[in-house]
């Protein structure tokens, strides 16, 4: 079973979240992106416990599949994971992505549920950059001016995606605008000719009545 769950996403942030997921069940994130963004997916699982009516830190062997499918419906990601980690993967396609995580067992949990703890980071949040400060060694200034230059780049992606649903947006609107003048008019025409026919045969039923 699937279950879909759409999510405009804000470019730049961060979202955290958890669900209830059942054995065989698979629930899907709608995340919308510009072309070259990375985007990055970190989890963590819980097994529920009747006898303690508790979540639990799941046992060594339950793990988790994530598929990722792009706008084109073409599946850029396949993979399966432990019980608790994350997955990446880079947008090269500006649009809808679709990301589904499910188990890939009926056995593990013996018709228990599982608490998928789900945090998706966009574009320059996807980026440690205390880690990279302690790698090239640079001062706070240096740092924070990094920051700025990605989240720069990261807008102008973001204006360009806009740019690009904008264009769509308006060829959509101009071609409904133009059927809708086109079926307006057909629909002039055809009253017309009713009216025309109508005329004429109500004539000739007066003259054949010899009323007129």
């Amino acid at each position: 079973m699937k279950t879909v769950l759409a999510f405009l996403a804000c470019i730049g942030l961060s979202q955290a979240l958890y669900f209830h997921i059942a054995e065989t069940e698979q629930k899907c994130f709608i995340e919308e992106v510009p072309a070259e963004t990375m985007i990055v997916g970190k989890y963590k699982t819980e097994l529920y416990e009747p006898t303690r009516a508790a979540w639990i830190q799941t046992t060594p062997g339950i793990g988790m599949h994530v598929e990722v499918k792009n706008p084109q419906n073409k599946v850029i990601l396949s993979r399966q994971y432990a019980a608790e980690g994350r997955f990446t993967f880079t947008a090269h396609d500006a649009g809808e992505h679709v990301i589904c995580i499910g188990t890939n067992s009926t056995r593990w949990f013996g018709g228990s549920k599982l608490r998928v703890h789900l945090d998706i980071s966009i574009g320059d949040h996807t980026v440690d950059y205390a880690q990279i400060a302690a790698k090239e060694k640079l001062t706070e200034l240096q740092l924070r001016i990094r920051q700025l230059l990605d989240q720069v780049e990261q807008i102008t992606k973001e204006q360009a995606y806009q740019r690009v649903r904008e264009e769509r947006f308006r060829h959509v609107s101009d071609s409904t605008n133009a059927r809708v003048l086109w079926w307006s008019l057909g629909q002039t025409i055809v009253l017309i000719l009713m009216g025309v026919w109508q005329m004429r045969h109500l004539k000739s039923f007066f003259e054949a009545k010899k009323l007129v």
